[in-house]
Formats: structure tokens, C-alpha cells, sequence
């Protein structure tokens, strides 16, 4: 008999799932250990499977590789999985919880009762489950629904890999369209692009093909242009320049400029596009995003024009009542900030850290407060809201809990025709905003209301389209205040001058500080070296010197999440080391999940009222009725096993999710190997994060590489020029520079 070694690329494979190694819910890619047919030893599979469990019998086509760190593999080209059927493989299909209700102990207690028969019995005869000691009605009907459920996703992956697609998107399809799942496949597989995250032009395209759509078939074409501008969206742009889109849609869809034209025109016609121009550049805009700019400048030109909601307030006379209550000195800067900030109805207020951007708004807080202004206090992110309530001492909300946000239609109950009752609307951490969300924002603005924005310009951008704050400060008709001195108080933290340093272009100083600091430099010169400093630092050394908690306190933020200081591999390192996994635990998506683990929201979700970013603890993990409860700010949330692709361990993440968060302790590795995302503007967000202390990790090399590079990628707005397109009142035009 030949060894596995020798034998042909093109095989198919067989057995049962011992254990699920790794499973990523973004692309379906999995690592499994399979007992299979004809093999003495576990094989290791890798392929993709949209769900996959312990127990099931799968049957794959691939090839066997020989991998250089991991050895010799089955890569499984195609897959597919089917319930078991040996008593041992029933029992551990479900126990793994693919099916809610159902535990390790009522899986036992099912496969006793009703042995290989149990799936007829699930499917046909639901009600003799109550046989089974413990199940109830509610039980049972859980464990009946839960088992349809995944009788549609097996179809719909039928389906799928019959037309040739090996990818694992079949759980989001299902939970976007339902029943309709298959009709919408066959009718308009370009929808899938559109509608599902996790799904490309180019998976949907690979099914039309198969479903015999031409490549010049028209809906494949004009799909091909919205896609383009979607994922132009997804780098932040609202539009692009016509001379880029079409030769990138040319690219995209190999076909002729010619067509690409008509589809356009067509596109244009039925308003999913709109043409316009951005300094003179001829481009085309997602329709949405086009209309959300200009709302937003018409929105806030209305607001600038209107008269203010307070009596005039003589700041001669509010500044030394400031002085008094609050026990400050305030600057000839700040006193100037504040002056204008009375007088405007819009006002936007930037700077870095140490300036006195809370010093100011907190002025201005006080005194509209003892004048009865009825204020309201918003933030994109939890954490932001929080810190802006802890520095102010009002309450603050995040945007989307303000808005009341309609879980099931993404809508927001507050809007132009239910307004906010306030007459001051202070928005912090602006930069985070994107044009939608400032845009819902905007409509629930009374006309009454004044409108102070807050933020800090030299920060990362928003993760969505559109650059509010930038755009806002570059126009000619809002009022800014540039705050640029750093007080003589927050001189003092190197946090707070190597941040500045770094914005200017300058590399902080990275020698050893003399005594005590709040700023440092730790050299690891390979990947090998920065892990296991960082994990020591974390675990021992932070914690000892400083009094802090390695779980709570600090947070190892990562450039990005692929390589072995990234994020993805860090948080696999730390959670070993820090929250080692017992019993109880449930292994979803690629991760394990236990009592104890900090873990991070990855998308909104409005039902259960927690946001991309927020940061949680777990406190249990339910196998019996497979679910998961994790703490945020206080409050428990509840996931089924099936939700967990929501959730990701967060004991290192990237800077881009720790906009609007401030912790006591941050890690930061700065290494060669993140050349592509070493930029000015992260490393300047990523030190702006730690309020006590910050630790860089890696090459002197990579920090003068990041500090020197600002790169940063145009994004094509027009939110500047419409707001440039009719004057504001005079005293709102004036500019300062402080």
C-alpha cells in the first residue's frame, strides 16, 4: 500500500470530525482533525465550510500538501458535510451545540433514549422529545427550530457547491433572506454582493457564471459598477473619479469600455449613481452617500444661520465665574476659544491631547448649564461616551443610542420629524463619524439647537466612507478653534509630548527614561522576541511596576491583524497565557470562548444593543442550552453558539478599534513587518490611547518608518465644497489658531 505521500493530487476523502481546529466566520476557512476512512492516524483537513461541528461525516475532494510549519495536510478544494449516523458521532454532533438546546448531557440522554433513530425523531416526530428526562416544551420546540434551521443552510450549501463555490458564506445568505434563500440565489446572485458582508462581486459572479449568466449580460455589468463603488466606500471614499471608475470596472469585469459606458448611463438614469464633480474632477457617487453629504452641509449651514438658543452672554463676565467655580486659570488661548464658543451657533474645537479641548468644552458646559440650556452629550463608541461623561460630569450617550435606533430596520426613531429636545448638541470624538452616521445625526438636530464638534484632526479617519471632521475644519464657513499649546501640566507625560512629536514628524525619544515615566521603548528586533516581551509585559512586568490588572488594564493594541504580532495571534498568545481555557468553554469561528475572557463586539448589533468596539467579559458559558454571557459596561448580553462570529477575544486588537477608547495601559508593537500599515496618523492614534502608561515594542527602525510616513490616501468628498457653497453669519466665519 502506497503512503499518503505518494499518492495522486486529485482524491476524495472521508470521515468523521473528531475536532474543529479552527473555523473563520469571514471566509468559512477551516482546520479539522478527521478520522477518515483508511487512515490509522487523525488526518488534518483545511477547506471551507459555512458551519461546521464535531461528529458531522464529511466528504472532501483536494489534494494532500506538505506544509512547511505544519506538516502534511488534506486541502480540501470542495466540502461537504452530512449529520452523522455511528452512534459516537451522533452523540458528539450534538454536543458540540450546532444545535441550540442542546449539551453534552441532554446529547447523552437523547442518543440513550432514542439511539441512531434521533434525527428521524428531531425532523418527524418532535413532540416524542419530551421522552427525553428534562426536555419540555420550550426545549423542544428550540431544538426543532434550531434542526430546520440548519436543514436549510446543508440545502443551500447543496447548492452552492454545485455550482462550484467552496466558500462558506450559506449562514449570512440564510439569515438575510430567509426561505427565499435559493430564489434570490438563482434569480439575482449579484444581490448576494450587495446585500451580505462576507460576500464578493466575485463569489456571486462565480455563481451567475454557473447559472449560465453571460459576462456581458447587463445586470452582471451595472452589479459590476455599484460593486466598484462599494468597495471604493470601503477605503472611505463617497465616490471616484469617472477616469478611475471606468477602467477599474474594465478591470474588474474583463469587459469592454463600451459597455461599461451603457451601464453606466443606465445606472445613472435609475439614480443608484449620481455624477458630479469634485474640484473640477468629474466622479460618480453611490447615491446614498451623495445625498448624505449634501444633507449634511444644508443641515448645518440652516443650524450656523439661526439665532443662538441662549440669551447673549457677556464672556467678560462668564470667565471669571468659570474661574471660580471651577478653580482654573484659564489660558489667553482658552479664554479666547471659550469667548467665540458663546457667541456661535456651530463650532467645531480640535486638537491633540494636552491642549485643553476638555478644559473648554467643560467651560462651556458650565456656564450654559447654570443659564438652564438644556444640553445633550454624544459619541460614536460607548467607551467615548463614557469618558466624555466622566470628564464632563453630564451624561453622555453613544450616537446610536441617542438616535433610539430601530433594531430590525437599522432606522433611527429620532429624526426630522421626531427632533432631540435639546438647545446644545456637543458631539465628541468626531473624527470616528461617517458621513451616514452624522447625517442621521444632523436630521434629529432641532433648528433651535447649537452644534459644538469635538475631535481631534490627526487622528485615523473613520472606518466608514466620508471625512466629516477633516472637511468641516477645511472649509471657509465653519468656525474652528485649532488648539496647538500643550499646557505646562500635560508636558509633563512623555504620552503626551512623544504624541505630539510624533504628529509633528519628530520620533519620540526612545532611550531609557531616568526614574519613573509614563512613556517607553522596549527593542524586539523579530516577531519571536516582540511576542514573547509583550506577553511578559502584559502578564508580569506592567502589572508588578504599576499596579495594574493584565486582563482589565491593559490592552495590547496591533498596527494590524495578520502576522505574528498582529492582532489575531497575539490574542491566541494572551489568552493562553492569562485566561487559560477550563471545562467550561465553547470553541466557535476560529476561537475559544470561556468565563473570564475579555472579548470584542466586531459589528452592531442593535437588537442586543452592543456596537462595533465595545469591549466585554465573559461571565459564563451555558453548553446545555449553548449559550455565552458576556458583561459590557455592566450589563449582560446573552449569544447563542451560532452568534459567537460577533465575537472576538480582546486582549490585543488593532488601533483602528480602539478609536474612541482610552485605556490605563497600552502595548503597542512597531515592527518592520507591518511596513504596509506603519503611518503617521496610526502610531499617533495608537500613543493617544494610553492614559497612564505606553509601551512600544519593536525596532527603533519601524517607529522612524512610521513616523515619517503620511501617506495618507485622499478620500473623494464633497461634504467640503457644499459646505463652502453659501455663507454663514459673520461671526461664525472667524478661524482660530490657538
Amino acid at each position: 500500500m502506497k503512503s499518503i505521500e505518494e499518492r495522486s493530487n486529485q482524491e476524495v476523502l472521508a470521515g468523521l470530525v473528531e475536532r474543529v481546529t479552527f473555523h473563520n466566520s469571514e471566509n468559512g476557512f477551516c482546520v479539522l482533525r478527521i478520522k477518515a476512512r483508511g487512515h490509522r492516524d487523525l488526518v488534518t483537513v483545511i477547506g471551507h465550510a459555512a458551519t461546521i461541528a464535531a461528529g458531522e461525516w464529511i466528504t472532501a475532494t483536494g489534494e494532500w500538501i506538505n506544509d512547511r510549519n505544519h506538516g502534511l495536510q488534506f486541502k480540501a478544494r470542495f466540502m461537504r458535510a452530512s449529520a452523522p449516523t455511528s452512534i459516537d458521532g451522533i452523540e458528539k454532533y450534538l454536543a458540540s451545540g450546532m444545535i441550540r438546546g442542546i449539551g453534552p448531557v441532554y446529547a447523552k440522554k437523547m442518543v440513550k433514549v432514542f439511539g441512531q433513530k434521533v434525527f428521524d425523531v428531531i425532523e418527524a416526530e418532535p413532540d416524542r422529545l419530551r421522552e427525553v428526562e428534562g426536555i419540555g416544551p420550550v426545549r423542544a420546540q428550540r431544538i426543532t427550530a434550531a434542526w430546520a434551521e440548519q436543514k436549510i443552510v446543508r440545502e443551500i450549501m447543496v447548492f452552492l457547491h454545485s455550482h462550484g463555490v467552496g466558500t462558506a458564506r450559506s449562514v449570512r445568505i440564510y439569515k438575510t433572506y430567509g426561505a427565499d434563500s435559493l430564489q434570490v440565489m438563482t434569480e439575482n446572485p449579484y444581490l448576494l454582493a450587495r446585500d451580505i458582508r462576507g460576500i464578493g462581486f466575485k463569489t456571486a459572479d462565480a455563481i451567475a457564471i454557473r447559472l449560465g449568466i453571460e459576462k456581458t449580460a447587463m445586470i452582471r455589468i451595472r452589479a459590476g459598477i455599484s460593486y466598484a463603488l462599494t468597495e471604493a466606500m470601503d477605503d472611505g471614499h463617497c465616490g471616484l473619479p469617472t477616469d478611475k471608475l471606468t477602467p477599474l470596472a474594465v478591470e474588474l469585469l474583463e469587459a469592454p469600455g463600451e459597455l461599461i459606458q451603457t451601464a453606466l448611463e443606465l445606472e445613472l438614469r435609475d439614480g443608484a449613481v449620481v455624477a458630479d464633480t469634485v474640484s473640477e474632477t468629474p466622479c460618480i457617487f453611490l447615491a446614498g452617500l451623495y445625498h448624505a453629504e449634501k444633507a449634511i452641509a444644508e443641515r448645518i449651514r440652516r443650524l450656523a444661520n439661526g439665532a443662538l438658543p441662549w440669551p447673549f452672554i457677556d464672556p467678560v463676565k462668564a470667565l471669571p465665574w468659570i474661574e471660580q467655580k471651577t478653580g482654573l486659570s484659564l489660558a489667553e488661548s482658552q479664554v479666547e476659544a471659550i469667548r467665540l464658543a458663546l457667541l456661535s451657533k456651530v463650532l467645531v474645537i480640535t486638537g491633540g491631547p494636552g491642549v485643553g479641548k476638555t478644559t473648554i468644552v467643560n467651560a462651556i458646559l458650565r456656564v450654559l448649564s447654570a443659564k438652564d440650556v438644556k444640553l445633550i452629550l454624544c459619541a460614536p463608541t460607548g467607551r467615548a461616551a463614557k469618558r466624555m461623561a466622566e470628564a464632563t460630569g453630564f451624561e453622555a450617550k453613544t450616537i446610536h443610542r441617542l438616535l433610539e435606533i430601530e433594531p430590525k430596520t437599522g432606522g433611527f426613531k429620532r429624526n426630522a420629524d421626531n427632533t432631540l429636545e435639546c438647545d446644545l448638541l456637543v458631539v465628541d470624538e468626531t473624527s470616528m463619524v461617517d458621513v451616514m452616521l452624522m447625517q442621521a445625526l444632523m436630521k434629529a438636530v432641532p433648528d433651535r439647537a447649537a452644534l459644538l464638534i469635538v475631535g481631534d484632526i490627526d487622528q485615523l479617519p473613520s472606518v466608514g466612507p466620508g471625512q466629516v471632521l477633516a472637511d468641516l475644519i477645511a472649509c471657509k464657513s465653519v468656525p474652528v478653534v485649532q488648539l496647538k499649546e500643550v499646557f505646562r501640566q500635560a508636558a509633563q507625560s512623555r504620552i503626551i509630548t512623544s504624541a505630539h512629536r510624533i504628529n509633528q514628524g519628530t520620533i519620540p525619544e526612545l532611550s531609557r527614561p531616568e526614574g519613573a515615566s509614563d512613556f517607553y521603548f522596549v527593542q524586539a528586533d523579530d516577531p519571536e522576541t516582540a511576542v514573547s516581551r509583550i506577553t511578559e509585559l502584559v502578564k508580569t512586568r506592567i502589572p508588578q511596576r504599576f499596579g495594574l490588572d493584565p486582563v482589565r488594564d491593559i490592552q495590547v493594541l496591533c498596527p494590524m491583524n495578520r502576522g505574528g504580532v498582529g492582532a489575531r495571534s497575539l490574542n491566541i498568545e494572551l489568552q493562553a497565557t492569562l485566561n487559560p481555557a477550563g471545562e467550561q468553554k465553547v470553541e466557535r469561528f476560529g476561537w475559544t470562548f470561556a468565563p473570564g475572557d475579555k472579548v470584542m463586539q466586531i459589528q452592531n448589533d442593535y437588537d442586543k444593543e452592543v456596537y462595533n468596539g465595545d469591549i466585554g467579559y465573559i461571565d459564563g458559558v451555558d453548553l446545555n442550552d449553548s449559550e455565552l454571557t458576556a458583561s459590557f459596561d455592566g450589563r449582560s448580553v446573552t449569544y447563542g453558539f451560532g452568534e459567537l462570529d460577533t465575537l472576538i477575544p480582546a486582549y490585543a486588537a488593532t488601533i483602528h478599534k480602539s478609536q474612541g477608547s482610552e485605556y490605563p495601559a497600552v502595548v503597542i508593537p512597531v515592527m518592520t513587518q507591518h511596513y504596509t500599515m506603519l503611518q503617521r496618523n496610526l502610531l499617533y492614534t495608537g500613543v493617544t490611547r494610553g492614559k497612564r502608561l505606553v509601551v512600544l515594542v519593536g525596532q527603533k527602525k519601524a517607529v522612524a518608518i512610521a513616523v515619517k510616513n503620511v501617506s495618507g490616501r485622499r478620500r473623494w468628498s464633497k461634504l467640503r465644497e457644499w459646505l463652502d457653497l453659501a455663507p454663514i453669519a459673520a461671526v461664525s466665519s472667524r478661524k482660530l489658531v490657538l
